[in-house]
Order: C-alpha cells, then structure tokens, then sequence
C-alpha cells in the first residue's frame, strides 16, 4: 500500500503547500457540488464534465436550472470546451506554480469563470443557488442562487483569494532570479 502512495505521490506536484494541489484537483468549473449525485471535484470530473457537454444536455442544465430550456447544443459543447481548457490551465499551473505569467493567466481562467457565473446569475438570470417553487420564481426573476451556481462561485472566489494571497509565496524565486 505504501509503495502506491508513493507511485501516486510521484506524480503530484512537488511544489511547496496546498495550492498546487488544489489547482490540480480542482479545475472548474465543475459540476454543481451540492447535487445529491455528485462526486467530489477532481480533475477526472472535470474531463467527464467535458465529455457530458459534448453527449448529453442534462448536468448542463442543472448548472443553468432558473432557465435550462436556454442549454442547446451549441452552448454545451462550448461548455465542454471552456471546461477542459480551464483544466488544461489550471494542471499546468500546478506543475509550474513558480511561474509568474502561468501563474496570472491562472487566476485569470478563475476570475473570468467567476464573473460568466455572478452574470448567468445577476444579469441573465439563468442560474440559482437554491431551488425555490414555481410561485416565487416569476417573483424574483431568477436572481437566487442554485445549486449549479453555488459550487463554481465558492470554487472561483476561494481559488482567487488563496492565489492572490500567495503569490509572492510562489512566484518569488522566479522574480529574484530575474531582477
């Protein structure tokens, strides 16, 4: 058992702390964490997001539940793409965290996912935290919060904070060897 442990380990990133992991483990956006059917997030469930993108309309429907008769086929598929390429991002990130430029496109790929999911929410109202029944929607026009919603806000903002606040951690060898 404890050689594969060691296999396993051998392929995580060296790197110093818990980020590196974190961005390796968890690409998003993801799949709507608090879904009763869901997996923890890891990047294979970002690979299997990508993949239901591109086959079947219905976990992306979840995400956009205030109005998922919106999600063609288009728009999934573009999901799918987005998705894995955020995972591409964010795993080559976490093998090369000391680097300053990988390492701001990464909190990029975060900010932009961030602010496509508070606009699905607050502008375009397709998206919510928490179901509510039929006779409230109309009265709030889709403006709370969903399940689908909750997951990538608490993944993107959580992300954001800790890679803003560890930056310097990070990305300092990098920048004294270039100063």
């Amino acid at each position: 058992m404890s050689a594969l442990l060691a296999l396993i380990e051998s392929y995580l990133p060296q790197a110093p702390g818990l980020l590196p992991k974190w961005l390796l483990f968890v690409p998003l956006p993801p799949l709507p964490p608090l879904c009763p059917t869901n997996t923890p997030q890891v990047s294979a469930v970002a690979v299997f997001n990508s993949v239901q993108n591109y086959t079947t309309l219905k976990l992306t429907q979840r995400v956009y539940s205030a109005r998922p008769q919106d999600v063609n086929w288009l728009s999934s598929r573009t999901f799918g793409t987005w998705t894995f390429l955020s995972a591409v991002v964010r795993a080559y990130t976490a093998y090369n965290i000391a680097n300053p430029q990988l390492y701001d496109i990464c909190i990029w790929s975060y900010a932009l996912a961030g602010a496509h999911f508070v606009s699905e929410w607050l502008v375009f109202g397709t998206a919510r935290w928490v179901e509510e029944p039929p006779y409230l929607r109309r009265a709030n026009r889709g403006y709370s919060l969903g399940a689908g919603l909750a997951g990538p806000l608490v993944v993107s903002s959580t992300s954001l904070l800790w890679m803003f606040t560890q930056r310097g951690f990070y990305t300092a060898a990098a920048a004294a060897a270039g100063a």
